[in-house]
Parts: C-alpha cells; sequence; structure tokens
C-alpha cells in the first residue's frame, strides 16, 4: 500500500472514532435544583439551563427539582446534606440567597458548596397593577412619604434583592427602612398573582419575570434598578426619576460539596459550553438577562466580596441578623411580659374585689350556691380564664389581623375578667389603648408591628 493511500485510511479512520467522541453528551443525565418555587428566578434559570443544555447536546436528559423555603436556604440546606460527593447535580443560587442567609441566620451558607460560575444578571423592576391610582413612580414615592405602612410592596423572600431595593427605596426617598410594609413570597407565581390581585400597592421583581405581564399591559412598570435605561426597554431608571438607587441581581451555579476535582472539571467545561453555545446567546437576548459569566478563583472572591456587600446593605436596612433577632425577640418578648404582667395585676385586683364582694361566710365558714359549690370556686378561675383566652387570641391574630385587633381582644377579655357590665366602653377603650401603642411603637420608637387592617388608612 502506498503511503498517501496509508495516510488517507488512518485519517478515515480517525475522523470515524472521532465522531461519536465529539457528539457523546458529557451528562446521560444532570440534575438541576431551583431552591425556590416554580414561577420566579431560580425556576426560570434552571429551566432555561435544562432546555439549553439539551438542545446543544451537552447532557443527553435533564431535569429541574424545585424546593422553595426562606429564599433558598432550606433548598442549600438539602443541598449539602443529601447530595454531598454528587458529581451528577447542580443548583442554582445568587445574590437573594446570600441575603436570606444574612436574614435568616442561616446555620449553612455558601462558603460549603463548590463554587462553579456566576451565569446572568438582572435589574429590578417596581410595577404596580393597571388599574392602580399611581400613574408614576413619583406619585407612589410622594403617598409612600405620607403615610409609608400604606403601601405594601410584593416580592420574593425576605431578605431577597426584591426586599433590598424596597428598603434602599425607602432610604433614599427618607423613609426608615424600618417602616417598608414588606409582603414576602415564597415564588414568582404568588407574588404575581398577588399583584394582579391588588393585594399590594406594587410589587418588585427582576424584569424577565414581569416583561410578559409589562407586554400585555396587566402591569405597569414605574421604575428600573439599572443606572442607565436599557436598550429596547421603555422603562426609566429610578434614578432619573430622582431615587438614587442602583441595584443589580445575580444569578449563579454551585455544586455539591465534596466531589471530586475530575467531576468538577467536566461540570465546568459542561457550564463554559452552555454559556458558548447559540441557544443560550438567544435566551440572554429573549430574557434580558445579562451575561455576567464568571467562574474559578475570580468568581470565588466576588462572592465572598458580595457577601460581605449584602451584610452592610442589610444591616443598614435594618434587616441584619443582629437587627432581626433583636427586634423579633423584643417585640414577642414585650407581648408575653406584658401579658404576664396584665395577668398578675388581674390576680391582685380581682382577690381584692372578690374579698370586698364575698358573701357571709355560713357555718363552717363557706359561701355557698343552691347546689352546694362554692361561690368562691365559681370566681377564682373567671379572671384567670378570660385573661389566657386573651393572651391566645393575641398570639393567633397577630400576624393575620394586626396589633390593634389582636391587642385590642386581649384589653377587652382583661376588662371583662375586672367588670362585665360595659362591653362597650371597655371595647372602644381597648382599641383606642391598642392604636396608641400601635403608633408609640412604629412611629417613635421605630419598631415594625404587623398592621393587618389597619395599614389602609395609615
Amino acid at each position: 500500500m502506498s503511503v498517501p493511500l496509508r495516510i488517507a485510511n488512518i485519517a478515515l479512520i480517525v475522523s470515524i472514532l472521532a465522531v461519536p467522541v465529539a457528539a457523546q453528551p458529557a451528562y446521560q443525565h444532570l440534575r438541576i435544583i431551583a431552591p425556590a418555587a416554580p414561577g420566579g428566578g431560580w425556576d426560570q434559570t434552571a429551566r432555561v439551563m435544562q432546555q439549553v443544555l439539551q438542545r446543544a447536546g451537552i447532557v443527553h436528559t435533564s431535569s429541574v427539582e424545585n424546593i422553595p423555603g426562606a429564599a433558598g436556604t432550606i433548598g442549600l440546606a438539602r443541598f449539602i446534606g443529601a447530595e454531598r460527593g454528587n458529581g451528577d447535580v447542580v443548583m442554582v443560587s445568587g445574590l437573594i440567597m446570600l441575603g436570606a442567609i444574612v436574614t435568616h441566620a442561616s446555620p449553612v451558607t455558601l462558603r460549603e458548596v463548590t463554587p462553579i460560575a456566576r451565569l446572568t444578571g438582572e435589574y429590578e423592576a417596581i410595577v404596580v397593577p393597571a388599574a392602580s391610582p399611581f400613574r408614576t413612580l413619583d406619585d407612589l414615592v410622594r403617598a409612600f412619604r405620607e403615610k409609608p405602612e400604606s403601601i405594601s410592596w410584593g416580592g420574593g423572600s425576605a431578605g431577597g434583592t426584591d426586599q433590598m431595593l424596597a428598603g434602599l427605596v425607602a432610604d433614599a426617598v427618607g423613609v426608615s427602612p424600618r417602616r417598608v410594609n414588606y409582603i414576602a413570597f415564597s415564588g414568582g407565581g404568588e407574588s404575581m398573582s398577588a399583584i394582579l390581585g391588588g393585594q399590594v400597592s406594587a410589587g418588585i421583581n427582576g424584569l424577565a419575570e414581569f416583561a410578559p405581564q409589562i407586554e400585555a399591559g396587566t402591569v405597569r412598570a414605574l421604575g428600573i434598578s439599572s443606572a442607565e435605561r436599557l436598550p429596547g426597554v421603555p422603562i426609566p431608571t429610578l434614578r432619573e426619576q430622582g431615587v438614587d438607587v442602583e441595584l443589580e441581581n445575580w444569578r449563579s451555579l454551585v455544586a455539591p460539596p465534596g466531589i471530586s476535582p475530575v467531576d468538577r472539571e467536566r461540570l465546568e467545561k459542561a457550564v463554559n459550553a452552555m454559556v458558548q453555545s447559540a441557544e443560550w446567546r438567544e435566551a440572554l437576548q429573549r430574557y434580558r438577562w445579562i451575561d455576567r459569566y464568571l467562574t474559578g478563583g475570580e468568581f470565588a472572591r466576588f462572592a465572598q466580596a458580595e457577601d460581605r456587600r449584602v451584610h452592610a446593605i442589610l444591616t443598614k436596612l435594618g434587616l441584619g441578623p443582629e437587627q432581626t433577632a433583636a427586634s423579633t425577640s423584643g417585640v414577642y418578648s414585650l407581648l408575653v411580659l406584658a401579658g404576664l404582667l396584665l395577668f398578675a395585676f388581674a390576680a391582685v385586683i380581682e382577690t381584692v374585689r372578690a374579698r370586698a364582694a364575698s358573701p357571709k361566710p355560713i357555718a363552717d365558714g363557706r359561701s355557698t350556691t343552691d347546689d352546694g359549690r362554692s361561690t368562691m370556686d365559681d370566681e377564682r378561675w373567671r379572671p384567670a380564664a378570660l385573661i389566657a383566652v386573651g393572651m391566645v387570641l393575641d398570639l393567633a391574630l397577630m400576624e393575620r389581623a394586626g396589633f390593634v385587633l389582636a391587642s385590642a381582644a386581649l384589653f377587652w377579655l382583661t376588662a371583662r375578667a375586672f367588670d362585665s357590665h360595659h362591653p362597650v366602653r371597655d371595647a372602644l377603650f381597648s382599641l383606642g389603648v391598642s392604636a396608641g401603642a400601635y403608633f408609640l411603637f412604629v412611629r417613635v420608637l421605630n419598631v415594625m408591628l404587623p398592621a393587618g387592617f389597619i395599614a389602609r388608612w395609615l
């Protein structure tokens, strides 16, 4: 066989062998965990990844698993505990999870997982329902300044980017961030339902999550948190409307702790192939995501710097672990202490009253009713029972009905223990005392309490 023919045969064999190797996917099956309910940014990112990885042939099959709760920290804890050393699973993470770790004082952190890459960035939009009386951001800010608690802000989980933006806006317009009436939802779907249903005054979320509703006209965008206007996005920035705030959310990908160097390298190569694919570039344009691809040591250093920045922001906004713990424990400890003091006071007063009004004892030293029961036994536990019911109702109604109604029920039942002859007078007095206490805590002491129904008139 001649040399040229031999070379040609070798080249043919190499090309035949190379075809299946090049077409071989990196994973037969890759699981992607979105630590949130369906409909939000993490879920959206995970499902776009799933489609791109499969269409580009990087994986044979892929699946998305949702683990909602506590802004991703529940999913993070399960990921660290159940997936340790598993090289065939990844989790979507990002800035929101950093905020949740700080806010909830999570026992697990992102330092315990294996960082893979930062993927995208996205700016936050503030929207209102189409029927909202707020036509512009200035309308919303004016009402917010006048009665902060009357404006409810709906968004993602507590401590996340959405709440950060609400707090930063409050700080920028001269309102204490502690007075922001923020309603947290576990997923973008729940948040959107509340916004469309008018259950909140305004909504905050990533632009991609709002884009379909903005285009359909069901919500009206009042502002976006970018420094400058985005190309092709007719939404004015917060800064150009006099609110000096800029905030960008970012999302990333992490692997479980304890994976082998081989598994980490394989995953990094698969992610790199994904972000270089035409399918991924098209997804970035479609969802208006900013390409923030960053890997390796640079990404690890970036995450550490962001951890410090988020902690500083949340501390400033009164959402850091120290402030949150102090605020929560302080308020509820005060309520419990107040209940105990009322109970003790009621017991003393009732004892004095019972002694003054008790009937004369019979021969054996006891006062009795017609059926032979002691009148003292009947009266002794009535005040305690009424106050105990009031305390239970106070704690049960606090979050749903608000501080004023819950405390009014406690005060009214306490009054019933003293005197059962003036229910209307006591009800009015209880409401007045509760409202006064509410405004003392909120307006003077800057301690947030559940507003409930009263938020409509604040």
